[in-house]
């Protein structure tokens, strides 16, 4: 069983505690490997080390910066194989979704390395006439990045890539239930030669090294994927050094189906939104509203294409498409609510419980019906393969239930009417809308929430943007040289 160590100022290290932790499979309940749960002093250590290399990397050019990015994604692809398998491992997720995360780390490393020549100031016209205003762009400084259980390598590229393009050192804290692949990407960053400082990271749990993370005063800007609960704390550390915070946070994503759907093609691509990663992602499709008029139709195809779907362990099971959950906890809390559903009036429709096998977190993939808007599996985010369905007859009454959460990530709209479509794109309250497809964001997109969903956002050049300040200079000159 491999034993990992903290990376800190260039070195692996070991933790200042002397506690451990054993990664689980979720699909065998056995360990894995075993991590170091790294303390405060050594947060202190992993920020004076970033802080101490700000210096020198923000002073190098920023294509030199880039092709440190270019290095680390070839050497990702080199070992790809091994991530998709580890990554499978402690996840949980499929081989299919495995690779395709793979794939996507090492296309954002490359992706983001690609706007080291595109990221701009500006210059604006000033009110003088012997002046020029020029809008620097420099980096906000040292980076804390707190990287979620669900995607583990894309998110932790998510926030290492355009750290280092724009000139930030970086901290990044993984999950305790899937940091196998952060620290192998430890190595891959070493073996890229990055400069000392520049990369650390620091194992462990969130509330013991978080906080501290969040909290210190040498940290410009601190980036976490995750809860809410978790976010909210994040801000209660930060706001003591007003350090600005960057949060995507959970997701309760409505799916309209009017009466002027392509049935199969909702059926097919909300099946893909729900059961992406498990039914464990923060954009997967949580609740369905279908008009009235295609409403058993569409139930009874939705209910076939769930009950199709194979689950098992990924790297031992030909031909699945979910695999379990990611832990216990998790398991028991998608229980947990779908019996709330069930003792609350809802009608399982296929499913409703976990799968009994000899190991492994699984949870049966569910379709619920007979659902209201007041139920908690409608306003409360589940992380599992369970999907509820509402149905309608009012398009303006079905936006306004749409709109009717404190979260605001994604959301989704089947109709080939393009006056539903135009009104939906406009009134939903949501950072993303996706028409007719699945719901996945592109790395040139802005992913990013309202409400509750978080602050800031990331990918393109917007999420660019949240790793850089602005330095305004007034230039005044004298008219009269000649």
């Amino acid at each position: 069983m491999k034993r990992y160590q903290l990376y800190i100022n260039g070195e692996f290290t070991n933790s200042n505690s002397e506690e451990t932790l054993d990664v689980i499979n979720p699909a065998t309940e056995q360990p894995i490997s075993q991590i170091q749960l790294g303390d405060e002093k050594d947060i202190e250590r992993a920020i004076s080390a970033a802080k101490a290399s700000q210096s020198d990397w923000e002073a190098k050019t920023s294509i030199e910066r880039a092709d440190y990015l270019y290095k680390i994604a070839d050497n990702i692809e080199e070992k790809k194989q091994s991530f998709i398998s580890m990554l499978t491992e402690e996840n949980g997720k499929t081989v299919d979704a495995s690779k395709a995360e793979v794939e996507l780390t090492i296309d954002y490393f490359r992706y983001m390395a690609g706007w080291a020549r595109r990221y701009e100031g500006e210059v604006l016209p000033s009110d003088r006439p012997n002046e020029n205003i020029m809008v620097f762009k420099k980096p906000i400084g040292v980076v804390g990045g707190i990287v979620p259980w669900n995607f583990p390598m894309f998110i932790f590229a998510r926030k290492v890539a355009p750290a280092f393009v724009t000139g930030c050192p970086i901290i990044i804290k993984p999950s305790q239930y899937t940091p196998n692949t952060a620290c192998e990407l430890a190595s891959i960053i070493h073996q890229a030669r990055v400069p000392k400082g520049v990369f650390n990271l620091v194992t462990g749990k969130g509330s013991d090294i978080g906080n501290p993370l969040a909290s210190s005063p040498d940290v410009a800007m601190i980036s976490l994927t995750g809860s809410h609960p978790a976010g909210s704390k994040v801000m209660e550390a930060a706001a003591k050094n007003i350090t600005k915070v960057n949060l995507e946070l959970g997701g309760k994503a409505p799916a309209i189906v009017t009466k002027h759907a392509n049935v199969d093609l909702a059926v097919e691509k909300i099946t893909t939104s729900r059961i992406t990663n498990n039914g464990q992602a923060c954009t997967n499709a949580e609740r369905v509203y279908v008009h009235e008029d295609i409403a058993e139709e569409f139930i009874q195809k939705i209910t076939q294409s769930f009950q199709d779907t194979k689950v098992g362990d990924s790297l031992n099971e030909e031909g699945c498409d979910i695999g379990p959950l990611v832990n216990k906890e998790q398991l028991e809390s998608v229980e947990e609510m779908v019996n709330n559903a069930i003792e609350a009036g809802a009608v399982v429709k296929t499913g409703g419980k976990r799968i009994e096998r000899d190991k492994g977190f699984y949870f049966e993939p569910t379709v619920l019906t007979d659902v209201s808007q007041d139920m908690e599996i409608i306003q409360e985010e589940i992380f599992g393969p369970v999907l509820p369905i509402v149905t309608y007859s009012d398009f303006d009454k079905v936006l306004e239930a749409a709109n009717d959460t404190r979260y605001g990530l994604s959301s989704s709209i089947f109709s080939d009417n393009i006056h539903e479509v135009m009104r939906a794109s406009n009134e939903l309250k949501y950072g993303e809308t996706y028409v007719n497809r699945e719901n996945f964001e592109a790395v040139q997109g802005f992913h990013a929430g309202m409400g509750q969903s978080g602050i800031g956002g990331a990918d393109g050049k917007h999420g660019l943007n949240e790793y850089l300040k602005t330095h305004v200079i007034y230039m005044e000159y004298d008219q009269n040289i000649k």
